[in-house]
């Protein structure tokens, strides 16, 4: 699915730290959204900045921050970054997109 077609609609990401490297890429395009904890590995924040560390834990995506979380999953070595619609569940970016 290409960007413009998410554009407008509500999204979330979730991270699946079983596949995460830590390589810290996520956090670099988008701090806002993704950071480090001290066991090495990158998880999604939610709209309080706390850190959702359970499986599964999503995290909305600021439409202003849409590229940089796009960036994020594209670049991301592990494949671990999910970025999917909130209406249907749908992924749009990340390693199950269609």
């Amino acid at each position: 699915m290409t960007s413009e077609a998410a554009v407008g609609e509500p999204l979330e990401v979730w991270i699946d730290q079983a596949l995460c490297t830590g390589d810290g890429i996520c956090v670099q395009y988008a701090p806002e959204v993704f950071e480090m904890d001290i066991d090495g590995l990158a998880y999604v924040k939610g709209e309080d900045d706390e850190l959702r560390q359970q499986a599964g834990e999503t995290a909305p995506v600021p439409l202003t921050l849409l590229r940089d979380v796009v960036d994020s999953a594209k670049e991301c070595p592990g494949d671990c970054i999910h970025v999917r619609r909130v209406s249907d569940g749908v992924e749009v970016y990340g390693p199950d997109a269609d």
